[in-house]
């Protein structure tokens, strides 16, 4: 018989606490409001479960539900004493939730000390996240000494419920840009762009961001400011706006239903709140599109994403411009929940879906614990040596743009032979033209292909003064174009220019020796002359026409003192997802 996991959420003013199965579904679910004593009410929690004929064989493990884990914890991470030690000296960041969080995983491992203990981070999902979205523009020094960054949290829910959008539609996560929308009490939205976190609105801490509860969300500091020279002391400025501001200020109410039935009565200030809230998701909605320059899917999910229509309608209305257009019927009528996890509330004509998913954060942390225990994922070869090659900035181009470019006719002459099969560097080389500068004798890869493609290096965006996104080869939607100068003429681009995502080459017969799949996600580490590196989000590329090689770019190189040529071996994967059902 395959064990349950027991799932625990100590919060700073609950306990939760649920047994998932081993298909996911829930065999209990416990919320203890404000525990007089986190240790006795874990350890009477766990002696109520074990009395349960159904439970009294006990659990396959515990996963502990940690808001912070700061730049060490990434991944679901099996617990010991040094990991209670390193979440300890992280309480300065989370002072609220930390805390209580370390204080159940005590309880539990006293209680349970027998099987397995993992850490599940809020914040691991958004470590993704691109130095410009992630950094704030504080004096660097101090930042570093700090650890003043941004962080991110309810990562484990926005990631459960991306992967659930992705399934609902029948679409790679690989190839989505998505915005999902986690409203409830805290709340916080997220650009997923490939399955990857690369904005999100909570920041250092779960202040930041959308109006909450009982948090303000964002703020001019110079607010902070004020009321520290008004008199307050730093705690009491603390506590209101961690505690007493968001809806609880605008309304006397935390509870957006409250809210919701005094503005549908008429009270002013509810109506305000409403207006606020809504405008604040919107506002982030709007931003996060053009950061990921479209968006194929909006998301609303928590407590109120979930069951508010209002809120939905309110943060809806002005968003037909990126073809998210409500149906008042469907989003009037969406119910989700166990039964039904993903209610779509667009109409059926809307070129970006508006979707309703119920989270599960017991079941995605769950089914993370048990990937982790178990190792249910196949086993990677961590010995196997992978070659690496440097891809230097280079194009591939359209028989149309090769004749703009050499003359009517004319076609690429193949110069050295690439390890890819079929490919070439050709002869012929042009110059790019960009905003801010020139890039001269840019090699053309071989064959001509069905659409243009120039991959250049994050240097190479500042010689030319553009923005490129990290794609995958083929993924150009929403790509910035540059002009391209031949000796027999030029052509401009509209779109095309990207910065390659770092990437493995192999074929089947190398993914199954080497334990990964098409889509995985993995890290490489590269050992060179004191300048080892480990490179992470590489993603595995696997073709019948591939040999097994992985691409970096020449910044990259150049990072891991790459002479031209090394090896590197597998660390770690993150599985893509697998797809059963479509829209």
């Amino acid at each position: 018989m395959t064990l349950p996991i027991l799932v625990l959420n100590c919060g700073s003013s609950s306990l939760k606490a649920a047994v998932i199965a081993a298909d996911g579904g829930h065999l209990a679910d416990v919320h203890v409001e404000d525990p007089a004593d986190i240790t006795v009410a874990v350890g009477s929690l766990i002696d109520t479960l074990l009395a349960r004929p159904d439970l009294v064989a006990g659990f396959a493990a515990v996963g502990h539900r940690v808001v912070h884990g700061g730049e060490r914890f990434t991944v679901p991470t099996r617990i010991d004493a040094g990991v209670e030690g390193a979440i300890e000296a992280l309480i300065p960041l989370a002072p609220l939730h930390n805390p209580p969080a370390l204080a159940g995983i005590r309880a539990a491992r006293a209680r349970l000390p027998s099987i397995p203990h993992v850490a599940v981070f809020d914040t691991s999902f958004h470590s993704t996240l691109p130095r410009r979205a992630r950094e704030y523009a504080l004096p660097r020094a101090l930042a570093t000494r700090l650890g003043l960054r941004r962080y991110g949290f309810h990562g484990t829910s926005h990631a459960y419920v991306a992967g659930a959008a992705a399934h609902f539609l029948g679409a790679p996560l690989g190839r989505l840009r998505l915005i999902t929308c986690h409203l409830g009490a805290g709340a916080s939205v997220t650009a997923v762009e490939a399955g990857r976190s690369v904005e999100t609105s909570m920041g250092l801490t779960p202040l930041e961001g959308l109006v909450m509860a009982k948090r303000s969300g964002d703020l001019d500091p110079g607010v902070v400011l004020a009321m520290w020279r008004s008199g307050l002391t730093l705690e009491e400025v603390s506590r209101l706006l961690d505690g007493q501001s968001g809806l609880l200020g605008l309304t006397g109410s935390a509870d957006m239903r409250e809210v919701e039935r005094r503005a549908a009565e008429g009270d002013d200030s509810s109506r305000l709140a409403l207006l606020i809230y809504a405008h604040r998701v919107r506002k982030y909605i709007g931003a996060y599109a053009a950061v990921m320059g479209g968006v194929d899917g909006i998301v609303f999910t928590g407590g109120i994403g979930e069951n508010s229509a209002v809120v939905r309608h309110r943060i809806a209305q002005r968003l037909e411009f990126l073809g998210a257009d409500l149906d008042e019927d469907r989003n009037r009528d969406a119910k989700v929940g166990a039964g039904q996890r993903v209610a779509e509330i667009s109409s059926a004509h809307a070129r970006c879906p508006l979707l309703v998913v119920a989270t599960d954060e017991q079941a995605a942390i769950a089914t993370a614990t048990r990937e982790l225990i178990e190792g249910a994922a196949p086993m990677l070869d961590r010995t196997a040596q992978i070659p690496v090659a440097v891809s230097a900035r280079h194009l591939h181009l359209t028989r149309e743009s090769v004749e703009a470019l050499f003359g009517a006719g004319r076609t690429l002459t193949p110069g050295r032979p690439l390890s890819q099969p079929g490919q070439f560097a050709a002869e012929e080389t042009v110059t790019l033209v960009g905003p801010a500068g020139r890039l001269e004798h840019v090699r053309i890869i071989g064959p001509e292909r069905a659409a243009d493609q120039v991959e250049i290096s994050r240097t190479d965006e500042y010689t030319l003064g553009v923005d490129a996104p990290v794609r995958e080869s083929g993924d150009l939607a929403n790509t910035p174009g540059i002009r391209v100068e031949g000796p027999a003429g030029a052509v401009t681009l509209k779109a095309g220019v990207i910065c390659a995502l770092r990437h493995i080459h192999m074929n089947p017969d190398d993914a199954r020796r080497l334990g990964v799949a098409n889509g995985d996600t993995v890290d490489v580490h590269i050992e060179t002359a004191g300048r080892n590196l480990t490179f992470g989000e590489v993603r595995v590329r696997v073709s019948d026409a591939f040999l097994l090689e992985m691409h970096v770019d020449t910044d990259e190189a150049n990072a891991a003192g790459i002479p031209g040529a090394a090896h590197g071996v597998l660390e770690s994967v993150e599985r893509s997802a697998r797809l059963t059902r479509r829209r």
